[in-house]
């Protein structure tokens, strides 16, 4: 295990290369831009769904 940390730990240093800062924070506001349009989408599906089933329900029942 030991081992295992170590070799990671020398594969990051050698092999992982961070983007520029300007790059990086760009990334971070599609990233940001993106999350937020997919929780709206899932909101609006959701209150979509939300409102057919209190129509059918209410339709069945009554």
């Amino acid at each position: 295990m030991l081992t295992y940390i170590k070799e990671s730990i020398e594969e990051l240093r050698n092999n992982v290369t961070l983007p520029p800062k300007d790059e990086a924070v760009n990334l971070m506001v599609v990233v940001a831009v993106f999350s937020v349009l997919f929780a709206l989408a899932t909101w609006g599906i959701d209150t979509v769904f939300s409102k057919l089933i209190k129509l059918y329900f209410s339709k069945v029942l009554n």
